[in-house]
């Protein structure tokens, strides 16, 4: 996997002076853009101080990511590296900012660790990172400010955000307290994808989705130009700094093509289950990291009748079926989920699947499910809220005892969005 890179920075056309820092270090795979705050030398001290101490410990601690022998734990290895950099910065930006020359220093951070075919995302505040691919755009981490988290947890729509005065207070930063918790994501790098780490400065000022994606594709040294003129054109009222990365698809070899394929189509078919329709795609991506996968041949048994097992199975390839007592009830195609009401009870299972085919699946743990749940609330009530209306339908069907010729009873009514789902 080949990587190229773009990087600039400018003052803007208000300010006087620059409080953004940025870094890219190339062998290490780690790309750092922070906006620093808290007025002329605290805030331009803050963000140097933060790259300058992520870039140390990443170079401590790179060497460590060779250790553990499976593509698993290298991944959770690489998430704890940068999550931890971030951290350590943390806490030497906040002695920084109890001296009296650099009080109320502080520093938003977006970082990126670039190892093996992953990257690991570590974010604090409302600097934002990007992913261009396949001719879509994604935001993959979260504004940590007073509109955006109201808006993420259905306390307000954008509209009525946009006009609170306090919209863009941060409530997460670097450095204003001696601990903070870091966002991160751990997602696979796929051939042709482009990320983008970008100051409030520049994102501020794109109006659009395509918009932002149409200069994402271009010539990687044009995409920070191009970028920064745009911000300057529409105000330049703040710093304006963008730093992006390509992965270089005719670089990639064929191991690495055949991973893509998997986890193109893993995010695909998770994409159209009902039960993960109302999920960011960074939330999508942060859920394939805790699936298992299975490799099953025909005629194998995928779960028993009768046995209690605590998965929840997405058959991504293939096809199977349900069979109970010896009477197949019914054939499931690629794209259909299985077992889900598992992780919520120990009751054993009703039918016995097997494989009609050879199929591959993808199969969440109870224990992954209940970790996700537990790191981000938001993700959980989406899931749950979906499940739930699942059992509430499922329910009220029974108890129809003859379902129209139309289909479902239920249909005309409709359901409910969840309170987070997109508005």
């Amino acid at each position: 996997m080949q990587i190229v890179f773009a990087a600039a920075t400018d003052v803007g056309r208000e300010r006087d002076h620059n409080e953004d820092s940025h870094l890219v270090v190339h062998e290490h795979g780690l790309f750092v853009m922070c906006d620093g705050m808290g007025g002329h030398l605290a805030g331009e001290v803050a963000s140097k101080l933060a790259v300058d101490t992520i870039h140390t410990i990443i170079d401590d601690y790179i060497s460590d990511l060779d250790t553990p022998e499976t593509p698993e734990a290298r991944g959770r290895a690489l998430e704890t590296l940068i999550r931890s950099a971030v951290e350590y910065a943390n806490r030497a930006v906040h002695a920084l900012s109890r001296n009296e020359k650099t009080l109320g220093a502080g520093t938003t951070c977006s970082a990126l660790l670039v190892r093996d075919g992953k990257a690991a995302l570590a974010h604090v505040g409302d600097s934002r990172v990007y992913l261009a691919r396949y001719g879509q755009i994604h935001q993959l981490s979260l504004d940590h400010t007073y509109a955006a988290e109201a808006i993420a947890r259905g306390v307000l729509t954008p509209e009525e955000a946009a006009e609170i005065p306090e919209a863009a207070y941060l409530t997460r930063a670097v450095g204003p307290h001696p601990s903070v918790v870091v966002d991160t994501l751990l997602f696979d790098l796929l051939p042709g994808d482009t990320l983008l780490l970008c100051s409030d400065g520049l994102h501020g000022y794109i109006q659009s989705e395509t918009e932002l994606l149409d200069r994402m594709v271009q010539p990687i040294e044009e995409v920070p130009k191009q970028l920064i003129a745009l911000a300057n054109e529409r105000g330049g009222e703040d710093n304006i700094t963008a730093v992006v990365l390509r992965v270089l698809s005719e670089e990639a070899g064929d191991e690495f093509f055949d991973r893509t394929t998997q986890v193109a189509a893993d995010l695909a078919t998770l994409q159209h289950i009902d039960m993960f329709t109302e999920f960011s795609y960074a939330e999508l991506s942060r859920v394939t990291q805790v699936m298992g996968t299975l490799e099953v041949a025909d005629g194998e048994e995928i779960l028993h009748q009768g046995e209690c097992t605590e998965s929840l199975y997405v058959l991504v390839e293939g096809s199977a079926q349900v069979v109970r007592d010896g009477e197949v009830l019914a054939t499931l195609s690629a794209g259909t989920h299985f077992g889900e009401m598992a992780l919520l009870t120990q009751r054993p299972r009703t039918a016995t699947v097997r494989a009609a085919g050879p199929c591959r699946i993808r199969v969440l743990e109870r224990e992954s499910f209940y970790d996700l749940a537990q790191q981000d609330a938001v993700l959980g009530v989406k899931f749950l809220w979906k499940l739930a209306q699942t059992l509430s339908l499922r329910l009220e069907e029974s108890c129809i005892p003859c379902k129209p010729p139309s289909g479902r009873a239920t249909d005309q009514f409709g359901i409910f969005p969840s309170p987070f789902s997109k508005r």
